[in-house]
């Protein structure tokens, strides 16, 4: 029966069960060539900035998508929506204050300690016990060793990692209404529209000639559709052909992408005890989803 059901959900997402990791994998690159597109920006827009024209720019291409509006929609669901896109945009500008201190694979792997964290609340299993140290020794190894690693943008990324959790635990709100990607677009919509007075100002104050400059929102537009939009589009597919519990564990792959792209396009070569750091973060991910899934 197993085998049926997966054999149909293969047929409904219209690709081969081989080319999901390749899927996963390109959704990955997409996002963190984002991330990284973001870094540039960084030197004439503040991280914050960044993280709104990520915000508008991915709201604008999921509603062009989804065409959220053809939904029922109440009070409620438009509050939780806008709940969940605030969430987003916040934990997106403490991810990029911490990926304009510190490497972008360095604060991926910390981030993740949010979600694996998640995943071993209310356990009594020893694996979820020996997940949480295996994550807890990867950030020390990534934070406490390195050279490389300025305090404020280790904190920028464990506040991220706080604020992950927080996304899943209102994104599971979200997902068990069954308006996912409709909320999403939704909420991020409307959050970059309830915080652009406080983001757009403070740039403005800061320096108003970033507004001027195309590359602003051109690069502001790759952001927002390379780092949310495609890979949120991407994560449906494989999500469909493997479900929940093999798509958590593919989220392992996430951290070695990122620093893989940071090496790439950053130029950010990681050093052995940040290498060990994500491998102890991979470990910790794939630990934690075969827990999940069992």
């Amino acid at each position: 029966m197993g085998t049926s059901v997966a054999v149909e959900n293969q047929r409904r997402a219209g690709v081969p069960a081989w080319s999901v990791p390749l899927i996963f994998i390109v959704g990955g690159v997409s996002q963190y060539l984002g991330a990284a597109m973001g870094v540039y920006l960084f030197g004439t827009v503040e991280p914050a900035t960044v993280a709104w024209l990520r915000a508008a720019a991915a709201g604008l291409a999921l509603v062009a998508w989804r065409r959220p509006w053809r939904g029922s929609w109440t009070r409620r669901s438009v509050l939780v929506a806008t709940g969940f896109g605030v969430i987003t945009l916040g934990m997106n500008i403490v991810f990029y204050e911490a990926i304009a201190r510190i490497p972008l694979g360095t604060a991926v792997a910390i981030e993740f300690l949010g979600p694996v964290a998640v995943a071993t609340l209310g356990s009594r299993r020893a694996r979820d016990f020996v997940a949480v140290a295996l994550v807890v020794a990867g950030v020390y190894l990534l934070a406490g060793v390195s050279s490389d690693a300025e305090p404020l943008g280790v904190g920028f990324a464990l506040l991220a990692a706080a604020m992950w959790a927080g996304y899943i635990l209102v994104g599971k709100r979200v997902a068990d209404a069954g308006s996912g990607l409709d909320a999403l677009a939704v909420g991020m919509a409307a959050a970059a529209a309830l915080l652009a007075p406080i983001l757009v100002t403070s740039q403005l104050v800061l320096d108003a000639s970033a507004f001027t400059d195309p590359r602003t929102w051109l690069l502001g537009v790759g952001v927002g559709v390379l780092s949310s939009a495609v890979p949120y589009g991407l994560d449906q597919v494989v999500l469909r052909t493997v479900g929940r519990a093999r798509f958590a564990l593919l989220l392992a792959l996430l951290p070695a992408t990122a620093a893989v792209i940071g090496a790439i396009a950053l130029a950010q070569s990681p050093s052995v005890a940040e290498l060990c750091g994500i491998a102890l973060v991979m470990a910790a991910v794939i630990l934690s989803a075969i827990s999940a899934r069992s």
